[in-house]
């Protein structure tokens, strides 16, 4: 398609992001294709109220499907005459779930020979994670890597030499989720060359400077290949005067809804979101399947990578496939139909995409056919012609999501006139959920003359199917328990702890020799060379004047924790009782763990299971210690426990971990929440204090912990049937005070069970929901000191004791007169050397920041923070 033919189709008389300007003062300032290519619309976002809206990328707004797949294709183009024919044909292009899923296919197209892979937010039984990664903007943050070709990433599944990776996004706009993302993948395969790729780049001059900063710091080289190029400008102020505006929008609609609750029928009220006249009182269409006989062995998408010879298959198959949908069409909708919407899915949003161009050219000039998915992503609708999303309709998910059930969304299709609307799903999507009278088939008959359902087989890679038949979905094979899951471990054998305190889900590994010194340590997880659960840090040894600080700040905090401790434990009996099993995270949930256990006996005569299980950043749960948990509890009973939280990396992960066990066939019916003693970052619905103070057992690593090191997982030591291992630190014995922290806290009990009781029945009648503002200030925090890198930044006073006992710490940032709770990080900091500077506006009492690019010589030979550096 001509560059003339695509403008045409996305100019309009009124720009489609002026409501959003003229009340905001929001501009997007670049080339003259710029406001072309965008509009403008609203969110609720604690960081960034307003959203550009693509006009060309057939996600939330409809467009030809010839005009989306050109502009993907023609970016592919550009990057193989930027990257030459040979190049080219080695180069491997990866995707971004899910806006991107469908421009990073079409680019692979426009390159040719190039296999295709996009990242996902669906774990898939049997298929192994080859990475992944997060984008913490996103109201959905975690990324999957699931190749069925492991080589994929490194070569291109050719086996040869690491072939050029092209990253494909929809914008540019600060680039640290490709940065960060390219990090990640250069550690595991490094190679010479990337190309980022984007419809827009709308990065900051700062912003630029640091890809060409990046660039040089991993000795590779990043070319960067967009359609358009500007930035947005924003006023000070815009942020909260756009939440304002949501909060004044969302009131007003609600206030329209009630009304038009109350003059028409209960089955149409509510269903379209944008202006009080966006209701449609009419019978529902009917809903028709249309057989498109998809071709065998041809995956749906790109979720497991899609070869040249997926392709040319596909594009073999297309005309008939159309054919099938055009006859459905003529019978169902009459013999001319209009206007006519192809409809995607979350990320499947090629296949459709490729359906729609297909139809274009069946139907010919005398039909329009538009294409856009449903998403994810909530989005403000505001009838004017002057903003880009002018309509909503509002589903339950229909595919099961991992991440729990929720709302999806479908724009600008209520109100578009289209005589009939081709919804396009995968097989794990046919779900009853997609057919209720609530669902979205139901909710685009409201709104069209005629729905045909296609429905596509989810592919299945071979190496996740018993059978080796690509395409074709299985159940997961059973699961082979082994002939006997170990026993828990308990005290005194391991652990100071009573054996009736907790059971360790762990083995043994006191006498293998694990501890390496920190510096050393630091720089083989900052460089890829190893995971921090590979290996131990050498255990503090705390000096006397530090033991005496510990001893005193429990005796001044233990009626403080007690009350939390009270709180949560009363919270967890109330929701999850009557004898729930306390299942706690080791280390640092171990304590709470036999606190709340304590708590339950003292104070209900309750005598509660309590195990502790090992959960590794990045790595996921400990699978035979659930599987030993399933065979001796019901799973529904298993109350996850845990310290404090920092950013919520752990509650992310153990979602995450939860989803992936029983995807792979494990036993299902385990809850991921975490209940917490203390949830600064706002992570969890289930905690005795948001409050973020000074909790003895932080201070200290395993000598108030029961002597037992953090686990470990390394595959020369943990096989697949073996629980996650872990040492017990005998020697330290006259350095234990895990009995006297715990004995403290317990001993104040009876003193603060009025204040619990009124605590625990506020928090049962409050509103709960996380707040994720943590993760927010994390951000803020990495951008503002140049970190750009959320793992280095380690929020609350819990996290920042473990950088300066397990890490290499470059400066401490403490909230001005944060007082005594930082006592030890201040004693601390001075021991290693580590500046320690007072801010402002902290929502925590302190933060530890990680030395952000560790050697040996930035850190000095006695691993002290360089001043300065």
């Amino acid at each position: 398609m001509s560059e003339r033919a695509t403008r045409e189709e996305t100019v309009d008389v009124v720009w489609s992001g002026s409501w959003v300007a003229e009340r905001l003062g929001v501009a997007l300032e670049g080339d003259g294709e710029l406001q072309e290519l965008l509009g403008l619309a609203l969110r609720r976002n604690p960081k960034r109220a307003h959203l550009l809206v693509s006009n060309v990328l057939g996600k939330h707004v409809p467009q030809r499907p010839s005009v989306v797949h050109g502009a993907g294709f023609a970016l592919g183009e550009r990057v193989r005459a930027l990257l030459g024919a040979q190049e080219a044909r080695r180069a491997v292009v990866l995707g971004y779930a899910e806006t991107a899923t469908g421009l990073g296919h079409a680019v692979a197209d426009g390159l040719r020979d190039a296999p295709y892979l996009h990242s996902t937010r669906r774990p898939v039984a049997g298929v192994e994670q080859a990475g992944g990664f997060e984008e913490s903007h996103s109201h959905a943050t975690s990324h999957l890597l699931l190749p069925e070709d492991r080589d994929l990433l490194a070569s291109g599944g050719t086996g040869a030499d690491a072939s050029v990776l092209v990253l494909v996004d929809d914008e540019f706009s600060t680039g640290n989720t490709v940065l960060n993302t390219i990090r990640a993948l250069h550690a595991l395969h490094p190679r010479e060359r990337y190309v980022i790729v984007a419809l827009v780049d709308m990065r900051s001059a700062g912003d630029r400077d640091r890809l060409t900063v990046f660039a040089a710091e991993i000795g590779a080289r990043v070319d960067l290949v967009t359609r358009s190029t500007g930035t947005v400008a924003l006023p000070d102020g815009v942020l909260e005067r756009g939440q304002a505006l949501v909060a004044a929008q969302e009131a007003e609609q609600a206030k329209q809804a009630e009304l038009a609750g109350r003059a028409a029928h209960a089955a149409h009220a509510g269903r379209a979101e944008g202006s009080a006249g966006a209701v449609e009182d009419a019978d529902s269409a009917p809903v028709t399947r249309v057989d498109l006989d998809w071709p065998a062995g041809v995956p749906d998408g790109g979720r497991h990578g899609f070869t040249p010879a997926h392709r040319a298959a596909l594009e073999a198959a297309l005309p008939a496939m159309a054919d099938r949908i055009a006859a459905e069409l003529g019978d169902a909708a009459g013999p001319d139909p209009r206007r006519v919407l192809v409809l995607g899915f979350e990320e499947l949003m090629y296949a459709p995409l490729r359906l729609g161009t297909a139809l274009e050219a069946t139907l010919g000039a005398d039909a329009e056919v538009r294409y856009s998915t449903t998403t994810r992503s909530p989005v403000l609708a505001v009838d004017d012609p002057g903003y880009a999303i002018r309509t909503r309709l509002v589903f339950p998910a229909h595919d099961d999501p991992a991440d729990g059930p929720g709302d999806r969304y479908a724009y600008n299709v209520a109100g578009a006139g289209f005589d009939a609307v081709v919804a396009v799903v995968d097989s794990t999507a046919d779900t009853p959920e997609l057919h209720a009278p609530d669902g979205l088939l139901a909710r685009l008959a409201e709104h069209t003359g005629h729905v045909l359902l296609a429905v596509l087989p989810s592919y299945v890679p071979a190496t996740a199917t018993p059978t080796g038949v690509p395409g074709t979905p299985t159940p997961a094979p059973e699961r082979q328990e082994p002939a006997v899951l170990p026993e828990p471990l308990r005290g005194p054998d391991f652990s100071s702890y009573a054996p009736e305190d907790v059971g360790w889900l762990l083995q043994d590994l006191s006498d293998t020799e694990l501890e390496a010194p920190t510096e050393e340590r630091e720089e083989a997880i900052q460089s890829g060379g190893a995971h921090y659960a590979e290996s131990l840090p050498v255990e503090y040894q705390p000096s006397a004047e530090y033991q005496a600080l510990f001893t005193a700040a429990l005796e001044t905090s233990a009626a403080r924790i007690a009350r939390a401790v009270g709180t949560v434990t009363e919270t967890v009996l109330a929701e999850r009782g009557p004898r729930p099993v306390l299942v706690s995270l080791a280390r640092a949930g171990t304590p709470v763990g036999v606190l709340m256990r304590r708590w339950a006996q003292h104070r209900h005569g309750l005598d509660l299971p309590h195990y502790a299980i090992s959960i590794v950043r990045g790595r996921g749960i400990d699978a035979t210690a659930l599987r030993w948990l399933a065979a001796h509890h019901d799973p529904a009973d298993v109350v996850f426990v845990d310290g404090w939280t920092g950013k919520g990396a752990i509650t992310r992960e153990l979602a995450a971990a939860i989803t992936e066990f029983e995807a792979s066939g494990g036993p299902a019916g385990f809850d991921p929440e975490i209940s917490v003693l203390a949830d600064p970052g706002g992570c969890v619905r289930t905690y005795g204090t948001r409050e973020d103070f000074l909790i003895p057992s932080a201070c200290l690593n395993s000598t108030v912990s029961g002597l037992i090191s953090r686990t470990v997982l390394r595959a020369d030591l943990v096989g697949p049937d073996d629980f996650h291992g872990g040492k017990f630190y005998r020697e330290l014995a006259d350095s234990d005070v895990s009995g006297l922290f715990l004995d403290t806290v317990a001993a104040r009990f009876d003193e603060v069970a009025g204040q619990v009781e009124t605590a625990a029945k506020e928090l049962l009648a409050a509103d709960r929901a996380p707040t994720w503002e943590g993760w927010a200030a994390v951000e803020r925090i990495s951008e503002e000191y140049g970190i750009h890198d959320v793992n280095l930044v380690k929020p609350g006073v819990g996290e920042t004791t473990r950088v300066l006992l397990r890490r290499v710490p470059w400066k401490i940032l403490a909230k001005r007169g944060a007082g005594a709770d930082l006592e030890h990080i201040r004693l601390l900091a001075e021991q290693r050397g580590v500046p320690v500077e007072e801010v402002d506006d902290l929502p925590y009492s302190c933060v530890g920041l990680i030395h952000p690019r560790f050697t040996r010589g930035a850190t000095g030979a006695d691993g002290k923070a360089v001043q300065g550096a």
